[in-house]
């Protein structure tokens, strides 16, 4: 989101994680911005059981658990590298400092808040509202919007079933049959149990016309 070398020259310091590894917890305090440059990072909420709730998939050029830098709050998901990992982080007084000073930095920073906060209101209301195929809809509209955790050469859904199903709160065995529903309608393909965005715009057409 912000190009590294400006963040460098502020006095960003590179960190490399392990898969597992944690860059934060929830309930902590904020005290740096953090921009994934290799990787992938999930974002997650933990029960006292140990459950995961998915909340996202941050890759490469991503920025992560950035709302409390505005409110001085504590961070509400924890984030745990999925694989080995280089993540940058700038001093929060820093990164305040930036947005002071660029504009359009501050506009385009904004704008991409609004879209997560945007897809999360959706995801919550297709989970309270609607069937298991409207929900799994939704996240894969959103992969399609925000060109994130796929191919776009060859269309692969790079989310296991499991993780879609962290995603959306239904059980795994849901998601499944969900999938296979959409197979059947078109919407995706599945190849040696990979899943393929096949033919999304029906769908995503209904979703508009429904909302």
């Amino acid at each position: 989101m912000i190009n590294t070398n400006l963040l460098l020259s502020l006095g960003a310091c590179y960190r490399k994680v392990e898969a597992g590894d944690y860059i934060f917890r929830e309930g902590n305090h904020c005290n740096f911005y953090h921009q994934v440059e290799e990787g992938k990072i999930k974002l997650v909420n933990i029960d006292d059981s140990g459950k995961e709730f998915l909340q996202d998939i941050a890759e490469s050029g991503d920025c992560i658990g950035e709302i409390p830098l505005f409110n001085s709050g504590r961070y509400v998901v924890s984030a745990v590298a999925i694989t080995e990992s280089i993540v940058l982080r700038l001093s929060k007084d820093r990164f305040e400092q930036l947005l002071k000073e660029d504009h359009e930095l501050n506009v385009m920073f904004f704008k991409a808040m609004a879209d997560r906060l945007q897809f999360k209101m959706q995801i919550l209301k297709e989970i309270s509202s609607h069937d298991p195929e409207h929900c799994v809809s939704s996240l894969l509209q959103y992969l399609v919007a925000s060109k994130k955790c796929y191919c776009d050469k060859c269309l692969l859904v790079k989310l296991t079933r499991q993780q879609i199903a962290d995603m959306t709160g239904l059980r795994v065995e849901t998601v499944i049959r969900t999938i296979r529903a959409m197979q059947e309608k078109g919407y995706v393909a599945i190849e040696k149990g990979k899943v393929y965005f096949n033919n999304m715009r029906p769908i995503i057409n209904d979703r508009c016309m429904s909302s």
